[in-house]
C-alpha cells in the first residue's frame, strides 16, 4: 500500500515503515480473499473505510443541494461547465454538472431522496475486487444499486467534455444499453492527491439470482477467466471464450437488442473510443414468470415504464423511463397495440416484445381515422428503438426470454483511439498474428462487437 493510499485511508502521515510494513502484509493477505470473494464489506478495520466514509459525506449533502434546488426545466450551458464545492471537517467535495446528472436521474424514474439514501445509508459500502486490468477501485453501496468507481484526471475530463452528446443520445434513444453516469464527483484532502470518482446504476441489479456474469469485447486474446469452483459463492466475471458454445435467447426480443447494440456502439465510434464491455448477466426465470399472463392493468403498468412522448433528460417536464405516465395516456396506447379488446394477445405474452410487432401487429398508416395521436405514439416508439420494458427493477438493463431474464449493458466507454492506442495495436498484430485482440480502430471495435451479438443471441 503506497502512502498516498494510507494518507487516502486517513492514516497519519508520519507513520513509521515498520507500521507501513505490518499493514501491508495485513491487507496483502485480505486482499487474497476479496479477491475469491469478490465482493467484500468496507468494515472499520478495511483500508478503504476513510475514503468511502468521505464519499457518502459528500454525496448527501451534495443531493442534498439538487433536493433543495431542483433542476432547471431546460439545461444551459452553465449547468455543464457548473462546478459546486463543500466544504467538509477534513475534506472538500466537488461535483461536477450537477444539475445535468440531477436531470437525468430524474428522467430515469429517480427521486433525488432515494438516491441520497442508497449513498448514504448507514449500511457499508462493498469493494468489488475484479479481474480486470484497470487500477480504479470499484465500490458498491450496500443496496447493489450504485456502482462507484475511481477514475483518472484524463477520464472525468473526456466525460464531461462529451456530456451533452451523451445526454442527448440517451434523449434519442431512451431505452439504450449504455452505462448511466448519474454523478461526478472529486474528493480533495489538503496536501493529498485529488481523487476523482463517478457513480453508475449497477447493471447486475437485483443480484441476487445471477448466476453467471460476462464481460465481453468480442475478441479471444486474454479473453478467458478460470470459473468458480463449482457450488461455491465465488463472484467471477466471465470473458468471452467462458461463453464460447453458449448463446443469449430471446426470441422476438433478438431484433431489438441487436439494433441498439448496434445505435449505441456507433454513437461510441463517433466518440472514437474502444475496449469498452458488453456486460452480460443471467438467471432462470421461475415457472411462474416464465408463463405469467398479461392481465390489461399490468399490459398498462409497463407502458408506464416503456412509452412517454416527449420527455427527455435534458428537458424537464415527464421523466422518459421508468416515471410516471398519465392513466389515460398508456391506457389510450394499450388499447391501440391490442386493437382496444383489452385481451393479451398480442406478442409480448408468448416472450417477446419486437417493438414494430409486439406493440400493435399493424402498421400505422393501417390505424383507425382519428388515431393520428396514436400513430405518432407509435412512430416515435419505433423511431427511438423503445421496447416494452419489464416489469422489474432496473428494466433498462433487463431484457426477459422465455427461460432465462437477462441483465445487458456497456460499460467503460472512455478509452480513446489516441496514437498510443495505434501503436499498440500494430504491436498486437505482430504479437497475436491471425488473432482477435481489443485493441482495433473504433469502426473494427463497433463491426465487431455486433458481430458477436449477431453471432451469441438467437
Amino acid at each position: 500500500m503506497s502512502q498516498t493510499e494510507m494518507e487516502m485511508s486517513g492514516g497519519p502521515v508520519g507513520v513509521t515503515r515498520r507500521t507501513g510494513t505490518v499493514k501491508r502484509t495485513m491487507w496483502g493477505g485480505l486482499r487474497q480473499q476479496w479477491k475469491l470473494l469478490g465482493l467484500f464489506e468496507i468494515d472499520q478495520q478495511h483500508e478503504f473505510y476513510s475514503l468511502t466514509s468521505m464519499m457518502k459525506e459528500g454525496l448527501s449533502a451534495a443531493v442534498q443541494t439538487t433536493i433543495d434546488n431542483p433542476p432547471p426545466d431546460e439545461l444551459s450551458e452553465d449547468d455543464y461547465r457548473l462546478e459546486l464545492t463543500q466544504i467538509h471537517k477534513d475534506f472538500k467535495m466537488e461535483t461536477f454538472a450537477g444539475p445535468v446528472f440531477a436531470s437525468l436521474r430524474r428522467s430515469l424514474g429517480m427521486t433525488e431522496k432515494e438516491y441520497q439514501h442508497s449513498l448514504s445509508s448507514d449500511g457499508s459500502y462493498l469493494q468489488f475486487i475484479s479481474n480486470s486490468k484497470s487500477k480504479a477501485d470499484f465500490f458498491l453501496t450496500n443496496d447493489k444499486c450504485f456502482f462507484l468507481k475511481t477514475q483518472n484526471k484524463r477520464e472525468v475530463k473526456f466525460l464531461l467534455s462529451n456530456l451533452r452528446i451523451y445526454m442527448e443520445h440517451l434523449e434519442k434513444y431512451p431505452h439504450s444499453l449504455l452505462v448511466k453516469f448519474l454523478g461526478v464527483h472529486r474528493i480533495n484532502i489538503s496536501h493529498r492527491r485529488k481523487k476523482y470518482f463517478i457513480v453508475m446504476q449497477s447493471v447486475f441489479y437485483p443480484d441476487d439470482r445471477i448466476n453467471a456474469r460476462y464481460d465481453i469485447k468480442g475478441c479471444e486474446v486474454s479473453r478467458w477467466t478460470d470459473p468458480a469452483p463449482e457450488g461455491s459463492q465465488v463472484i467471477v466475471v466471465l470473458k468471452d471464450l467462458n461463453f464460447k458454445g453458449q448463446y443469449i435467447t430471446l426470441d422476438q426480443q433478438r431484433p431489438w437488442l441487436l439494433r441498439q447494440v448496434e445505435i449505441d456502439t456507433s454513437f461510441l465510434q463517433r466518440l472514437n473510443v474502444l475496449d469498452y464491455s458488453l456486460l452480460v448477466g443471467h438467471q432462470p426465470l421461475h415457472q411462474d414468470e416464465r408463463h405469467q399472463g398479461l392481465s390489461f392493468a399490468t399490459l398498462i403498468m409497463r407502458t408506464k415504464k416503456s412509452v412517454i412522448t416527449g420527455s427527455s433528460p435534458t428537458h424537464a417536464g415527464m421523466p422518459t423511463v421508468p416515471g410516471v405516465v398519465p392513466e389515460e395516456d398508456s391506457t389510450l396506447l394499450v388499447s391501440e397495440m391490442d386493437g382496444g379488446t383489452g385481451s393479451c394477445s398480442i406478442a409480448e405474452s408468448r416472450g417477446g416484445s419486437d417493438p414494430g410487432s409486439a406493440l400493435s401487429g399493424r402498421t400505422c398508416t393501417e390505424q383507425p381515422a382519428g388515431s393520428v395521436t396514436d400513430s405518432m405514439v407509435l412512430r416515435d416508439f419505433q423511431a427511438q428503438n423503445r421496447r416494452l420494458l419489464p416489469n422489474f427493477k432496473n428494466p433498462l438493463h433487463v431484457i426477459d426470454g422465455p427461460e432465462h431474464r437477462y441483465f445487458v449493458g456497456i460499460i467503460d466507454i472512455f478509452t480513446v483511439y489516441s496514437f498510443k492506442k495505434r501503436l499498440e495495436h500494430w504491436w498486437k498484430r505482430l504479437r497475436h498474428p491471425g488473432q482477435a485482440f481489443s485493441t482495433v480502430s473504433p469502426t473494427s471495435y463497433c463491426l465487431r462487437l455486433c458481430q458477436w451479438v449477431q453471432d451469441h443471441t438467437k
